[in-house]
């Protein structure tokens, strides 16, 4: 149990990211000073959204330039900081070539260079990790492996592989080797948040996000003719930007925490944003059968193996810890999400 000095500074890193993005700007709605990493601070294109939430904040923000393969280069922007929040990691799931060197080294070594500059600074008290429910399991269909039905944060990802969902495979290796490091030592705790498949409106311009991409699709008629049913939690961004404060402020919080509102398929979410758009966007209006997925899987950069173990599987996720140790409550509406 440590206590955060919220006059001290927090670092987040990976500052311009999709969920960063909103957690530097909850941090600064409440009056916080923010040390954000980025590749290049002189990017204007990338920095402005942070800049212009800084400006007429009550808090302040200070950016500073870091890679995540770099080992020191975590130091400097640590400094002073007794929270840290490490948000930076890739993420995308098809078209992969050379998993090792897009996802899994940059996860794995990237966490691991915050955490030793972690090591090295005694002000350091807590730090919280982005992971995923990707850690917590691989395919839909590992949810026959639970016990319940139901994933829960006791469950890990076993299945997956650099050739087989790489993505979900460099989130558990990431995360598996943020508590091994945190066990080795014992002057910061580790707060782990695992979110579900997040989406909801961005603060910055890019659409590179792959949340922001997906959105975008879904509204500009490339899924009209059909999507498949895979399932997801889903997670509001700034439901997950609230989890990742409220794990760094809560004295008491700890472990590992699932982040996800609800449970639904592609279908389902066009289908509520058609209830609360209208005819305004050509949503997709129906699910494609299993077997043309199969068929043009590999054409979208996804394989049949993936298409046998997620389509049509249907999965459950447990949020109460989350309710219980951090206090979340979600939001259902999911007229909250903008296209």
């Amino acid at each position: 149990m440590r206590e955060i000095d919220k006059s001290k500074p927090v670092l987040v890193t990976g500052g311009t990211g999709y969920v960063a993005s909103w957690i530097i700007k909850t941090l600064l709605d409440k009056g916080m000073h923010v040390h954000a990493t980025v590749r290049d601070p002189s990017n204007s294109k990338k920095v402005e959204h942070l800049t212009s939430m800084a400006n007429p904040s009550a808090g302040s923000m200070k950016l500073f330039q870091a890679d995540l393969l770099d080992s020191g280069s975590f130091d400097q922007p640590m400094r002073d900081c007794e929270l840290v929040i490490h948000t930076a990691s890739p993420f995308f799931v098809a078209n992969i070539k050379n998993p090792e060197e897009e996802l899994i080294l940059p996860a794995r070594e990237g966490t691991r260079n915050v955490l030793e500059s972690a090591n090295r600074n005694s002000t350091v008290k807590r730090v919280v990790l982005t992971s995923s429910a990707a850690a917590i399991y691989g395919d839909n269909a590992d949810i026959a492996l639970t016990q319940t039905g139901i994933f829960t944060e006791k469950d890990w990802n076993v299945t997956s592989s650099p050739e087989h969902q790489p993505y979900h495979y460099s989130k558990t290796i990431a995360e598996k080797e943020a508590w091994a490091i945190a066990k080795a030592q014992n002057h910061w705790d580790l707060v782990v948040i695992n979110p579900g498949w997040i989406l909801g409106p961005s603060l910055s311009k890019r659409k590179d996000s792959m949340s922001i991409s997906f959105m975008i699709q879904l509204g500009n008629g490339t899924h009209k003719m059909g999507v498949p049913e895979l399932w997801y939690g889903i997670a509001d961004v700034r439901d997950a930007a609230m989890a990742h404060v409220k794990a760094g402020f809560i004295p008491e919080a700890s472990g590992r925490h699932i982040i996800v509102s609800r449970e639904a398929t592609i279908l389902d979410l066009a289908n509520m944003l058609r209830k609360h758009f209208g005819d305004n966007y050509p949503f997709p209006m129906r699910q494609v059968p299993k077997f043309l997925f199969w068929l043009i899987a590999p054409i979208h950069g996804l394989t049949r193996k993936y298409v046998i173990k997620n389509t049509g599987i249907q999965i459950k996720f447990d949020n109460s810890w989350s309710k219980k140790d951090l206090g979340m409550s979600y939001f259902l509406n999911f007229a909250r999400i903008r296209p």
